[in-house]
């Protein structure tokens, strides 16, 4: 589906967020502040790697106004979004809402909020929205690819136009992103974040997570957004009252006494293989070196299996045969809820069919060159969601991922984790319903071949693996262990600190230099 662009900001107190948070019919950008005691007066830091703590000292010493803020992050993105297309139309109105709440924190005025329409009443900004604009690129080499649905946020927060980002997820469009911009991703549970107001292509995988260049950062992002939501029934499954404090979970010595399992045949299964034999020589390298780390660190390592791979007709076509069953049925009525508890009055869009010919007949929408595949697949089924054939598919698609994938490696062995390179990880969690964290594991040397997708076409052509691109490491775990896997991939983040080892390519030069820093103009559009 298409994704529009809306960034909006929202502040609390001190600690700031700046992201940028994509759906499936939305991105948006978002700040927030919050302090819980005192610092030094801290000195002015680069957006590029800024983390939420660093801004937040800033913010609560008046080093910077939220407004400044605001500014700085307009600019940058102002300076690199006709090479990247990340964020476009900015509103007019963030500046002078920014100030505001720059003059309700000098008065103490604590706003909470949790979800997108409670960060909205607590005083979200919105900085603008994009469903046009041309191609999103990603940063670190000419032309390259930015993963996916939730590449948006993903490109934003990796050059620091925003401090931490949103995503939204079905099969990828978080984790896939993350890893090729060398960021941190968290797909939750599903069930642990409201999707309540986001499009879904279908209500049993779709996930909202965070996106960030630090494990803490995303942490901490989760901890604001997680929680129960009458509005989403899948949330009321929540096993406690109140979700984990997710910050307090990080600890350098998370990795000792951890039992983590490889599936060594989903690492080497064909199903879910990267673009070339020379690609996964080099994952392969870093991935085994990222092994003996996990030992070296206390973690007890042991080969697994995921026997869902054992059967010779789990391959892709049987894997579409099923879950284009339950999608196909799930994305009609979800578009069309959502499309209901909008203000009547703000498009003249009224359903799922109005989508499509808004797309069809929309120059900007660049079809037929981008194809509406997946929506015309919806509009031919005939089932229903509550059919017995769409349970039944959903509910095989579910035990080979679950019982016979994730939860069933992770039971067998007694583990607290599986641990897979990100590139192959995000299918089984995606269909069971399960978390995944990928942080930075490598990038490509100069030395590896560019691959090209649709090289021969110049609207759509783009670099999906070639030198200085990014990989990860991923952390998989059953349903609601969260805390353990954060954890776990902050003790590794720690120990590798991959992030800062490679710079992106397209770098804003806009930074915060506090009280004397001074705005320069920053368009409405930006083009």
């Amino acid at each position: 589906m298409p994704r529009p662009t809306a960034v909006f900001i929202y502040v609390r107190k001190c600690l700031p967020i700046i992201a940028v948070i994509a759906g499936s019919f939305s991105i948006w950008c978002l700040l927030y502040t919050r302090c819980e005691e005192n610092f030094q007066r801290p000195a002015p830091v680069s957006l590029l790697d800024a983390s939420i703590e660093e801004l937040g000292q800033l913010l609560q010493k008046r080093t910077i106004t939220s407004a400044e803020l605001v500014d700085v992050y307009l600019e940058r993105i102002s300076e690199v979004n006709g090479r990247l297309h990340a964020v476009n139309d900015i509103n007019p109105d963030a500046r002078s809402i920014a100030q505001e709440l720059d003059r309700e924190r000098a008065l103490g005025r604590l706003h909470e909020a949790t979800i997108i329409t409670k960060l909205r009443k607590a005083g979200a900004i919105i900085l603008g929205w994009s469903a046009y604009g041309g191609q999103c690129r990603g940063a670190y080499r000419d032309n390259q690819d930015p993963g996916g649905s939730s590449s948006g946020s993903a490109v934003a927060v990796s050059i620091g136009l925003a401090a931490a980002a949103l995503g939204t997820e079905t099969m990828g469009s978080i984790i896939i992103p993350s890893e090729w911009n060398n960021i941190v991703g968290i797909k939750p549970t599903l069930g642990l974040v409201s999707r309540h107001m986001v499009i879904t292509k279908t209500p049993r995988q779709d996930v909202v997570g965070p996106m960030a260049r630090t494990v803490k950062d995303a942490a901490q992002l989760l901890v604001t957004i997680a929680g129960k939501d009458p509005k989403d029934n899948y949330t009321m499954t929540q096993p406690f009252d109140t979700p984990p404090d997710y910050v307090k979970a990080l600890d350098l010595k998370g990795l000792e006494g951890a039992r983590t399992g490889i599936p060594w045949n989903g690492v080497l299964s064909e199903i879910y293989r990267p673009q070339s034999p020379e690609h996964l020589d080099v994952i392969m390298k870093a991935f085994n070196e990222s092994i003996f780390l996990l030992k070296s660190a206390g973690a007890t390592v042991i080969p697994t299996t995921f026997h869902c791979f054992e059967d010779p007709a789990i391959k892709k076509p049987w894997r579409d045969s099923y879950t284009g069953v339950y999608q196909n049925a799930d994305s009609i009525p979800s578009v069309d809820s959502y499309i209901r508890n909008l203000d009547p009055g703000s498009t003249p869009i009224r359903n799922f069919s109005d989508v499509v010919k808004c797309t069809i007949h929309d120059p900007r929408e660049q079809y037929p060159t981008r194809d509406i595949s997946q929506w015309e697949g919806a509009q031919a089924s005939k089932d229903s969601p509550s059919s017995a054939v769409v349970w039944e598919a959903y509910q095989h698609v579910y035990h080979q991922a679950g019982a016979q994938g994730v939860f069933g490696a992770l039971e067998e062995d007694n583990l607290d984790a599986l641990v897979l390179p990100s590139c192959i990880s995000s299918a089984l969690p995606a269909y069971a319903g399960s978390p995944v964290v990928t942080v930075p594991m490598g990038t490509f040397g100069d030395d590896v071949t560019t691959v090209w997708w649709k090289k021969d076409d110049p609207q759509m052509r783009s670099v999906i693996a070639g030198p200085g691109m990014a990989f990860g490491l991923s952390f998989l775990g059953a349903k609601w262990s969260e805390e353990k896997l954060l954890g776990l991939a902050y003790a590794y983040e720690q120990r590798t600190m991959v992030r800062r080892k490679v710079k992106p390519k397209v770098v804003p030069v806009a930074e915060l230099k506090g009280k004397t820093w001074a705005s320069k103009s920053w368009r409405h559009s930006v083009s």
